[in-house]
């Protein structure tokens, strides 16, 4: 399958490889965070690689950076629940250190794709 647009955005490559991650370690939490943890861990996750996506098709900087700077408050937002997860017991030490790789490698792409916007001067302020 071809990949277009922004799916050829590393960071959203990389944030969609959590999303997934998130998605099956979330199947194993208790029943009773259905509504709780696990959709907030979830929406939090989605929230990153949707924002990368749809800033990539916004014409300004301040609009593409805006919903990127949306990505990282969400990317934010899931290392506070990988903690909350890890001191609920509810994912093991190897899972934990998974996501933490995962994470830390969609964080330094996406703050890598934010400096190449706000330097392309190709790119309208």
């Amino acid at each position: 399958m071809a990949l277009y647009g922004f799916e050829n955005v590393i960071a959203w490559q990389k944030a969609h490889v959590f999303v997934l991650s998130v998605y099956r370690l979330t199947k194993s939490f208790p029943k009773e965070e259905l509504f709780g943890l696990t959709s907030q861990f979830r929406r939090a996750a989605v929230s990153i690689e949707a924002n990368i996506a749809e800033g990539y098709k916004k014409l300004s900087k301040a609009d593409k950076l805006r919903f990127l700077n949306i990505s990282q408050a969400s990317l934010e937002e899931c290392r506070n629940y990988i903690i909350l997860s890890r001191d609920l017991e509810y994912i093991d030490e190897e899972n934990i250190n998974t996501l933490y790789q995962q994470i830390e490698q969609a964080s330094w792409f996406l703050n890598k794709y934010c400096k190449g916007i706000i330097e392309n001067n190709g790119i309208k302020g």
